[in-house]
């Protein structure tokens, strides 16, 4: 182990992945760390909780970890094991059937393929992002693409599907259990604390921290509803989106996942309800990729400014639309790069 460094002090805002991920390697590489976020929990949008139902919720709607990166794999199974799960999600028509996400040969044979678009994307996308499908950049869309086959999958591509076995909160406890880490909840970011520390790696909104300089960056939010029901189960899958006109997205059966609680009489299940941001208590979760990538180029004018003591990480740091995996992945590249030049 390298031997610590105490002059090295290093000030991580944001107790989520690419917090934890920064704080770890930094930590194995002789840095002193801090670890500040202004929540009063650790693991950022990936919070899992016991529900008093004894169901387990992902306070900030579900996290479903996937890839086929192998470095992100090796990374967090030191930190914890691994309950197999595939993703399989459907989509509620209007006569009440359920069909498969992303749409496959059957699903194509039920709507007909040429009404997919109408039917699946364009209410869901109008509800979720505020915005014609027209509007948006068209990535949005790829990401689930429309499949010739009879694939069930969410995410067919990646080799590795699996969940925490004992929930994300967990995961990233383990990863900040270390004697050069410290963490510090219920505790926002002030630029005063800059000066105390070589670097500081910041998870927080790019635009907030120049203080809206150049104009405002937008987000959509999400609120949930937890309901809690007195059957078994209500639904075959996990998740079931909605293709009609009302104020939700989609809704989660959070007993379907691996591990989440045992009730025999009851489930919980949570609608999502999205929304802009500054319409939730300014809870920010997805950027919007606009079609023209104004949203980007203003981004892009907040990099410019000369800032030698942060480096702006995460979804809101880096104003980007990501899954977990990936955002682990930018992460280690962050701290193995500071490392090496450090």
């Amino acid at each position: 182990m390298p031997s610590l460094n105490k002059s090295k002090k290093i000030l991580i805002v944001g107790a989520g992945f690419a917090g934890a991920t920064i704080a770890r390697i930094l930590a194995e590489n002789g840095y002193k760390i801090d670890v500040i976020d202004k929540r009063d929990h650790i693991a950022g949008n990936a919070y899992d909780y016991e529900h008093e139902s004894g169901i387990t919720v992902h306070k900030y709607g579900p996290h479903i970890f996937h890839t086929s990166n192998e470095k992100v794999i090796n990374f967090l199974s030191k930190f914890t094991e691994w309950t197999p799960y595939e993703h399989k999600v459907k989509a509620k028509l209007a006569d009440g059937n359920l069909v498969t996400l992303p749409p496959n040969k059957e699903t194509s044979k039920i709507l007909g393929k040429e009404n997919i678009i109408d039917i699946l994307f364009r209410p869901y996308t109008k509800k979720m992002w505020g915005l014609d499908i027209e509007e948006l950049d068209p990535s949005i869309i790829k990401r689930i693409p429309i499949r010739d086959d009879l694939n069930e999958l969410y995410f067919p591509s990646d080799s590795f599907q699996n969940m925490p076995k004992m929930g994300y909160t967990t995961l990233i406890k383990n990863m900040i259990d270390h004697d050069a880490i410290s963490i510090s909840l219920e505790t926002p970011f002030n630029k005063l604390m800059e000066s105390k520390y070589e670097k500081v790696f910041n998870s927080m909104p790019i635009d907030e921290y120049y203080d809206y300089e150049f104009g405002e960056l937008p987000y959509r939010s999400i609120r949930f509803h937890n309901e809690l029901v007195k059957e078994q189960s209500v639904y075959p899958v996990s998740q079931v989106n909605f293709t009609d006109d009302s104020i939700y997205t989609r809704v989660v059966e959070w007993k379907n996942f691996p591990n989440h609680g045992k009730n025999d009489d009851e489930t919980l299940l949570t609608f999502e309800e999205p929304c802009s941001y500054k319409e939730n208590n300014m809870e920010r979760y997805y950027p919007v990729k606009d079609i023209q990538g104004n949203n980007r180029k203003l981004y892009e004018r907040y990099t410019k400014i000369d800032n030698n003591k942060n480096i702006f990480i995460g979804r809101c740091g880096l104003y980007v639309y990501v899954d977990m995996h990936q955002a682990i992945s930018s992460s280690m590249a962050t701290a193995n790069k500071f490392v090496k030049e450090n």
